[in-house]
């Protein structure tokens, strides 16, 4: 075997046995050529990923801070418009309330416009019985008005059976000759609103006898 031949085969014996001899703490790996251009071509796919991902989140946060700005901005509008429409819901059922009795103020106006002139009529002609008669003309209007119109009824009681559910008994007698409860007497007339009752008829009652069981 020549010289170069084992001279060849010297390097080629070293160069593995520098492969194979693990590094130390402190010592500097040594790249070929080919392995750094190897780790570049790896290193720069994987950095521009990362910065591609990073924009991506950029864009997704602002994208997410121009969304809860608008929905931000939604909810004040429907506050602002929820409040004002309960100030005017407010304000609405207070002028209900208030002028709820507006038509039957309207109906009742020229009743006292009937009562100012039969006053002025009296007081001129002294006619007592012509302003009596007025009076009475003028109760019935109202009358007739206020029950055609709203449903108001006067109920008469006198006669009837007591009935704890529209009269209100201001005096009671006893007589021998009644099984039941009677009204004899109206001291006040009740009134109805549309069959309910809205005012009791205070009345003067007459009762059976102690000892007479009601029903016998």
């Amino acid at each position: 075997m020549s010289k170069h031949s084992l001279n060849q085969e010297n390097k080629s014996d070293s160069k593995e046995e520098i492969r194979e001899i693990p590094l130390e703490d402190g010592e500097e790996k040594v790249l070929s050529n080919d392995q750094e251009c190897e780790n570049s071509v790896t290193e720069a796919p994987e950095a521009a990923n990362s910065e591609a991902e990073s924009i991506s989140l950029e864009q997704k946060c602002a994208e997410l801070e121009a969304k809860l700005a608008e929905l931000n901005d939604q909810y004040l509008r429907k506050a602002a418009d929820f409040e004002n429409y309960r100030k005017r819901a407010n304000r609405e059922k207070q002028e209900i309330g208030e002028f709820a009795n507006q038509n039957l103020i309207l109906d009742l106006l020229p009743v006292l416009d009937d009562f100012e002139r039969a006053i002025k009529s009296a007081d001129t002609s002294k006619d007592f019985t012509g302003f009596y008669e007025g009076v009475i003309m003028i109760q019935k209007r109202l009358s007739s008005d206020l029950e055609n119109k709203w449903g108001l009824k006067r109920f008469e009681s006198a006669g009837e059976p007591f009935d704890p559910n529209r009269h209100e008994a201001l005096q009671m007698e006893r007589a021998p000759d009644i099984e039941e409860p009677v009204v004899k007497e109206d001291f006040l007339k009740g009134y109805t609103l549309k069959e309910r009752v809205i005012r009791f008829a205070k009345v003067k009652v007459i009762m059976p006898e102690e000892g007479q069981g009601i029903g016998d």
